[in-house]
């Protein structure tokens, strides 16, 4: 199974905005996105999710849905990403369709041992820096934290970056052994950064798009 190597984390101001973000990466190449809404009804995000699902189709990118996994199955999206606090994932995984990815935040070696023993399809490792508008807890990584965690774990597993990241730092995070990013306040700046991201990650978005989950 192929992960794409770059991921798109929805933004906004408003749900309608995180919409609006979906449709410009789409547009703009992005081979996955992720619908990451906090703060909203459980309605208004299947409301919302099966809207990005028609989005996402007609542009033939990935849809992951952040946390609701039922309603990642209930709209077919191509997966559901927990944060780190999900770390029981015997009932989502009963729930997915098998064809469906699961994704983990983590931010620990011991963490990504915990869910490669769960069997998760990719890990989002980070952050690697602390973004100073987000109230985020866990400690930054840095280049040598990505280097002691995957030197240590010699997985198969796809880890996946993330954490302030810009196109300055693919160069030196993809020579620590992760291959893929997460991104989202570099991308919403300026979406025509898709490209130069899958160009730094030497990702091919027309091979990348040929494979499908189905």
């Amino acid at each position: 199974m192929t992960i794409p190597k770059l991921h798109y984390i929805s933004q906004g101001s408003t749900p309608i905005e995180h919409l609006e973000n979906i449709q410009k990466a789409c547009a703009s190449g992005a081979e996955l996105v992720q619908l990451r809404l906090k703060n909203v009804s459980e309605k208004n995000v299947l409301k919302l999710a099966t809207e990005a699902r028609e989005m996402t189709s007609y542009f033939q990118t990935r849809l992951i849905i952040n946390d609701y996994y039922k309603i990642a199955r209930a709209v077919k999206a191509d997966g559901v990403h927990f944060e780190k606090h999900d770390t029981s994932l015997i009932i989502p995984r009963r729930h997915l369709y098998t064809w469906q990815i699961i994704g983990v935040t983590a931010n620990t070696l011991q963490d990504c041992e915990t869910l490669i023993s769960n069997v998760v399809d990719y890990i989002s490792l980070g952050p690697f820096r602390i973004n100073s508008t987000k109230d985020n807890l866990s400690p930054a990584l840095g280049l040598n934290g990505f280097t002691a965690i995957t030197e240590a774990l010699k997985t198969e597993t796809p880890i996946i970056g993330f954490g302030g990241i810009t196109t300055k730092d693919v160069a030196d995070i993809v020579k620590t052994g992760i291959p893929g990013i997460a991104v989202s306040d570099e991308i919403t700046r300026d979406f025509n950064t898709i490209r130069t991201f899958n160009q730094l990650l030497s990702a091919s978005s027309t091979d990348e798009k040929r494979h499908t989950f189905k």
